[in-house]
């Protein structure tokens, strides 16, 4: 075997060759598997490889899976690709026997390609489970984004594109035009597949290179011009070349001789004084040439005539105008806070330890029981399926012809009897279906994560304002709803069944796809308990009025001014929408966007605002018609200018739940009752009271009832994803809602003199709100007092909203519900005094 023996480097080309092949599947196989095969081979060790009870998805084995985990993994992610095609190529170079050094080039180009790949996927696909760019992408992305932040990187991946291309192309940018430019393509893609982008750059110049030869002994020229010759793959024959203008074409000739007119225009011209107030400001301005009978040369690309300037505008309107010109680009709110980072799903646990498998065997004997249970009451049907769910599973059925849905709806309690099971629900029928659904809860519960709702695709490619992730379906499908479209959502339930979870996820959903420019919550808290943690996005994500000792609302007073506060808010939008011709706040803010409003006349990019109510009922039994009354209003009208209720209540009760309420909460859910009346009074139908509580909801949405299990958030997860945002610069100040001034006049509502009030006012009024029976002979006779001076007193009580007007011989309606309400406004009445 000689030293120069031929066979070696074809054998080793092979190999090569098998070896790329060999990875290109692995890769491939990975691309399907990665998940199952994940926890196997995530850490590497020696042993993995001796392991033969091992089981693995890959398409080669558990070779196939390291091998694949380790390029992609821990090495640089898709990208990792690239080798496949290097070691593809360096086969075929070493069997061809052609010289190995004039690859080294184009493995320098992959090599920088391959880190920069890495690293632009892991920023254009974060918080991703599969590897998009290898642990290599990640880290160097992550140290990136914390040194120059978002806006940094984009600039600098826009950097590293156009450097590229001036490197491989060495464009001429002063005579760039459209056909060049898809001339520049197609030559990239061609010198691409031919392989000659790694090749060193031909030897003819650029018409720029040439012209900065001016100057230059031709001689000198026509030497350079022969050594780039020499090399060049095919080197031509050298040219002489005598004047460098000679190599121009036409049109840049053309080009050269209109600039030289127009710098000879522009010395002739001569100054012209222009007074604006007390300053002097000099233009130039071109003296007027007489006309020439000549056609105007147009003038060239990339050469751009002076305006003349308009000497009748006022110093604003030039102001203005110079702002136009200067802001062409779309109006980018996030701009203000350009260095805010979404919370990263690592914040969320997985909880993938609760994770359970299917019993089949389960399955299978609840399907004969309900086929047993139904014969026994001589129903038969044709057919079953069941579609298991996190929680619950759904069996369909299909009853033989004749049989009465009645009969199985009836059969509820027998079923669940039979089943031994808690909170059996039958749908009859199944909307959109031909068949009889009845839902049996699992014996083994499985725990749904926000982690894994967030990261499904349905919920990263919501096109919707305001995307919420619920949690799963009992089809175990991921559910995800805009709170845009509801526009309202009414949340009710007994204590302990998941209300309170149920709202951060809500907010959570929310705060993870929003930046804080586009999204402001409003928060009351009764409680005082529930919301806190919130209290630390003070300056990113609240919205609160002026003065307040801390931004989570708690005290019944600042309630009512608050709500309040946002009628304002609501009237100044509708206003805003009505200059602008606007029907809705995207419409006005798409026009914001584009610049076609003007600031100056008070326009503005308007928020989403989402207003939430943890406890509604103890509002209620407070306050009563002074939260009822503009909690109506704001939900009649709000919906247009983007303000969103969300109100959870523990009481669904009649007088919690009024008919204003439900009238404009079309979204309601549901979440375990203990009576079928208290669920017909929030979804106006039964099935909530056969929920299984721990999170399991129904909600109504438009005419469709949909059953859902709620994801779990834990409050130490809300507080991670809370501190990592605060921990992030903020806003200077908070989004501060108008101010409402109270009435502190001195005549109530209808005039009467707080100095003129009966003394037994305070007695008959406790009387009243005791009974909730507004009549004046219960006055005259509980009170001992004469018929007139009961029915003066009852008058200023009408006066002062704590009954209603006469209404004949029927007692008058009681406006105040509970005594605590009625000792605070009479407390107001006393400090008026």
């Amino acid at each position: 075997m000689g030293k120069n023996d031929e066979r070696i480097p074809k054998l080793l080309g092979i190999f090569l060759i098998f070896f790329a092949i060999y990875l290109f599947i692995a890769f491939t196989s990975y691309l399907f598997t990665w998940q199952i095969d994940q926890d196997s081979v995530l850490r590497f060790s020696w042993s993995l490889l001796f392991q033969g009870d091992m089981e693995v998805a890959n398409w080669l084995g558990r070779l196939g899976a390291i091998v694949s985990n380790l390029f992609f993994y821990w090495g640089f992610g898709l990208p990792s690709y690239i080798f496949v095609a290097v070691f593809a190529i360096l086969g075929i170079t070493l069997m061809k026997t052609r010289p190995t050094i004039s690859f080294v080039t184009p493995i320098w180009y992959a090599f920088l390609f391959l880190l920069f790949s890495a690293v632009f996927l892991e920023f254009a696909f974060p918080n991703s489970d599969f590897p998009w760019g290898g642990a290599f992408g990640d880290s160097i992305c992550n140290w990136l984004s914390r040194f120059v932040g978002t806006a940094g990187m984009i600039a600098l991946f826009i950097f590293l594109i156009i450097g590229f291309i001036t490197w491989t192309f060495n464009p001429n940018y002063n005579e760039m035009s459209t056909n060049s430019v898809k001339y520049g393509f197609s030559k990239f893609f061609r010198n691409l597949l031919s392989g000659k982008i790694f090749q060193a750059a031909p030897a003819v110049k650029s018409a720029t290179a040439l012209r900065s030869r001016k100057g230059k002994n031709p001689i000198s020229a026509a030497s350079e011009n022969e050594t780039d010759a020499e090399n060049a793959e095919a080197p031509p024959k050298p040219v002489q070349v005598t004047n460098p203008e000679l190599s121009l074409t036409p049109e840049e000739l053309a080009k050269e001789e209109m600039a030289k007119k127009l710098e000879a225009a522009k010395k002739k011209a001569k100054p012209q004084a222009l007074r604006m107030g007390d300053d002097a400001l000099e233009i130039a301005a071109p003296e007027p040439e007489p006309v020439s009978e000549e056609p105007a040369v147009p003038a060239p690309d990339g050469v751009q005539s002076k305006l003349p300037l308009n000497t009748d505008l006022t110093p604003a309107e030039m102001q203005i105008a110079e702002n136009n010109q200067i802001h062409t680009e779309p109006y980018d709110p996030t701009l203000e806070l350009s260095s805010y980072e979404h919370p990263v799903l690592a914040l969320l646990e997985g909880y993938e330890d609760s994770k359970v498998e299917i019993d089949r065997a389960e399955l299978e004997a609840n399907k004969d029981q309900i086929i047993e249970t139904l014969l026994n009451y001589k129903i038969e049907i044709i057919k079953i399926k069941a579609t298991i769910g996190p929680t619950v599973t759904l069996y369909e059925i299909v009853p033989a012809p004749g049989v009465r849905i009645s009969r199985i709806k009836n059969l509820e309690d027998d079923i669940a009897l039979s089943l031994a099971a808690l909170g059996i629900r039958i749908i009859a029928p199944i909307p959109g279906k031909g068949t009889i659904g009845i839902e049996v809860p699992n014996k083994a519960k499985q725990i749904v994560s926000l982690k894994e709702v967030l990261v499904s695709d349905k919920f990263k490619r919501a096109k919707m304002d305001l995307p919420i992730a619920f949690g799963k379906t009992i089809s175990n499908e991921v559910f995800v709803a805009d709170l845009a479209k509801m526009p309202h959502l009414l949340i009710a339930g007994a204590t302990g069944q998941g209300k309170s979870v149920g709202i951060n996820v809500i907010l959570m959903s929310l705060i993870y796809k929003k930046h804080p420019s586009q999204i402001k919550f409003v928060m009351i808290d009764p409680k005082k308990v529930e919301l806190f943690p919130y209290a630390a996005l003070e300056n990113h994500f609240l919205a609160y009025l002026p003065g307040l000792d801390e931004p989570i609302v708690t005290d019944t007073t600042k309630v009512v001014h608050t709500l309040n506060s946002l009628i304002i808010e609501m009237d100044q939008r509708y206003s805003l929408l009505k200059k602008a011709q606007s029907r809705n706040i995207r419409e006005y803010n798409e026009k914001f966007v584009s610049r076609r409003l003007n600031p100056q006349k008070g326009h503005k990019f308007l928020p989403f605002i989402v207003l939430v109510v943890d406890e509604f009922a103890d509002l209620i039994m407070t306050a009563g018609k002074e939260v009822e009354v503009p909690l109506g209003r704001l939900a009649q009208l709000s919906r247009a200018v983007g303000i969103h209720l969300i109100i959870a209540t523990q009481r669904p009760s009649v007088n919690i739940i009024t008919g204003v309420i439900k009238a404009n909460f079309p979204a309601r859910i549901a979440y375990k009752v203990t009576a079928k009346v208290d669920s017909r009074t929030i979804i106006d139908t039964g099935g909530a009271d056969r929920l299984i509580g721990r999170g399991d909801m129904l909600l109504s949405y438009g005419s469709n009832l949909v059953r859902i299990q709620c994801a779990f958030l834990d409050t130490p997860e809300v507080e991670k994803v809370i501190d990592f945002i605060s921990a992030q610069q903020g806003y200077p100040t908070p989004f501060f809602l108008p101010e409402f001034q109270g009435d502190d006049e001195e005549h109530g509502n209808s005039g009467v003199k707080l100095g003129d009030l009966d003394d037994m006012l305070e007695n008959a009024a406790r009387l009243v709100v005791q009974n909730q029976h507004g009549s004046t002979s219960m006055i005259q006779r509980r009170l001992k007092l004469g018929y007139n001076r009961a029915g003066r007193i009852m008058d200023q009580m009408e006066a002062l909203g704590i009954v209603g007007p006469s209404n004949g011989s029927k007692p008058r309606e009681v406006l105040v519900f509970s005594e605590p309400e009625l000792e605070r406004y009479l407390q107001d009445i006393k400090t008026r005094k």
